[in-house]
């Protein structure tokens, strides 16, 4: 079964497009080597999915031509746990990292304009 297509039945891309994308930008290898669309997917072998930030590392369960209900494409593919643990690492990481705001207000105002003005006058004597 072409790789692009199990990608799209398992469940990991909305369409086959996407699917295809991912691989055509060098998201998707397979055992270490980076994949094409029409590579025929095997049961048993090791697929790397980069979807920033995170990164999975799956093997592959079982094979199906049509995209079934979520509780079907599960079964098609197994997760390692070495990948489980970094990605739910990172996502911890990612969820307690400060947020960042900016706090300034936009364009300044005329009040706020003179007053640089006036600083920048100071700056100069």
């Amino acid at each position: 079964m072409r790789l692009d297509k199990w990608l799209w039945a398992a469940r990991f891309y909305k369409t086959r497009s996407a699917a295809a994308a991912a691989i055509d930008g060098g998201k998707i290898d397979i055992a270490g080597d980076r994949a094409k669309r029409a590579r025929l997917v095997q049961i048993g072998e090791s697929i790397t999915i980069r979807r920033p930030p995170y990164q999975q590392h799956i093997v592959v369960r079982g094979l199906s031509e049509v995209r079934g209900p979520a509780s079907v494409a599960v079964t098609l593919w197994e997760e390692t746990a070495a990948s489980r643990q970094e990605r739910e690492r990172l996502a911890f990481q990612l969820k307690s990292a400060p947020t960042l705001t900016f706090t300034g207000g936009g364009r300044p105002t005329k009040r706020d304009r003179r007053q640089i003005e006036k600083v920048k006058e100071k700056a100069k004597w």
